[in-house]
């Protein structure tokens, strides 16, 4: 039934055609004219009304950046509500008129027309900006009460939460758009930024984690170099595992900044985070700029799949032993024992291994002590880390947790 109504459009537009093209030279330049006016007036339309709905979210934006420092300034002081003020303001502006100059790009493709508003997916990744800049309004100042340590937690953590729903809604909605897809880089990138720099000064990373957080804007301005200067830039090709790295940075970065996990681990967990995305950044730059063919991801993932992965798993077993055995106080509770032989159990046998290495850091987090840890506890930290980004490979049983973090929710 369905390839009977396109032969019948086909059809139908071919009699169209054939119509137009026996028409009058002059006629056939009058109707072009009028359809391309029609498209330019519902292009104004459909762009008005966008830049009357961001008008109307900036105005709330600034509503709610008053009211928080209205509160701030009764329950701290005023010169910290202020400072907040100024600064959450600053990034909020810069947001605001990084989507202003790219409204054009709200649409399907670069083929299909506007829509005809912003839609509830970019809504919620807009409102995901504004959240990061109210977390941003909290740098640079003494983190040393309550309200400076909970509300940037709170703030970042919706937003960490947002990142997997906007997409989610722009799918259900139908409303995919390169605008949407655009933000959403730019927004990751920009609480990498934020984010980390708190979690610096609350002393849960250290200072080298803001290689990340440039790496992207430093990848960025090397493309625009090379286009610049005449140099080809070749096409990137997909890959999952760049949205996968960027969420459970995102992930990370919430966790790190609530004062429950230690910051002896959390310091070295960052850095185990950290260098995986370094190293894509690198091997993406590499294909761009031709050093590297683009059938390297392809070999690096298997690579990765089949040896790398595997070997973490095993690698974690016998180091996790030995790091109970030369740290007397790494696990303080029998009920921790049997959680740390079940969670390295699930990662032995690849049975939802993520899962396992999810709950071996909890652990760590809960019982790792304050004045830091042995070699071998290094290595369990890292080797748990990596598992949960990159996932246990071949000889798994179950990769509950591949498929999920891989998939596309609404879609």
């Amino acid at each position: 039934m369905r390839a009977n109504s396109d032969f019948k459009k086909l059809g139908q537009g071919r009699i169209i055609a054939a119509q137009f093209l026996k028409l009058p030279s002059g006629l056939q330049v009058l109707l072009c004219i009028r359809i391309l006016r029609e498209k330019a007036a519902n292009y104004d339309f459909h762009s008005n009304f966008m830049k009357h709905e961001l008008k109307a979210i900036t105005i709330l934006g600034c509503s709610l950046l008053l009211t928080g420092f209205c509160l701030l300034g009764l329950v701290e002081n005023w010169f910290v509500a202020g400072q907040w003020l100024l600064q959450a303001a600053l990034l909020w502006g810069l947001v605001v008129q990084y989507i202003w100059r790219r409204l054009a790009l709200n649409r399907a493709n670069a083929e299909t027309p506007l829509y005809s508003n912003l839609g509830w997916g970019n809504r919620l990744t807009i409102l995901r900006g504004l959240l990061i800049a109210l977390t941003g309004g909290f740098l640079f100042q003494q983190q040393t009460n309550d309200v400076n340590v909970l509300l940037p937690a709170i703030l970042y953590t919706l937003a960490a939460i947002l990142d997997r729903l906007d997409g989610y809604v722009a799918r259900r909605s139908q409303q995919v758009s390169l605008l949407g897809n655009e933000l959403d880089i730019t927004f990751d990138a920009l609480g990498l930024v934020v984010a980390p720099l708190l979690a610096i000064g609350l002393g849960k990373l250290h200072w080298s984690y803001l290689m990340l957080s440039v790496a992207y804007y430093i990848y960025q301005w090397g493309l625009l170099r090379r286009q610049r200067r005449g140099l080809p830039v070749y096409a990137l090709p997909p890959n999952p595992l760049r949205r996968t790295l960027a969420g459970f940075q995102m992930a990370f970065i919430a966790a790190v900044l609530w004062p429950l996990l230690s910051s002896s681990l959390t310091v070295i967990a960052g850095i185990a985070f950290m260098l995986p995305v370094l190293f894509g950044f690198v091997v993406d730059w590499l294909i761009v700029s031709g050093s590297f063919p683009a059938q390297i991801l392809t070999t690096l993932d298997l690579l990765s799949w089949k040896f790398f992965q595997p070997v973490l798993r095993v690698l974690l077993v016998l180091v996790s032993f030995l790091a109970i055995r030369n740290s007397g106080q790494l696990w303080q509770a029998d009920m921790s024992e049997w959680v740390f032989i079940f969670s390295a159990g699930l990662i032995l046998f690849g049975f939802a291994g993520r899962l396992g290495a999810f709950a071996l850091i909890m652990l760590l987090g809960w019982q790792y002590p304050d004045t830091g840890g042995h070699f071998f506890d290094y290595v369990l930290i890292f080797t748990a880390s990596w598992i949960l980004l990159l996932g246990t490979g071949r000889y798994s049983l179950w990769q509950w947790g591949d498929e999920w973090v891989a998939r596309y929710d609404g879609a």
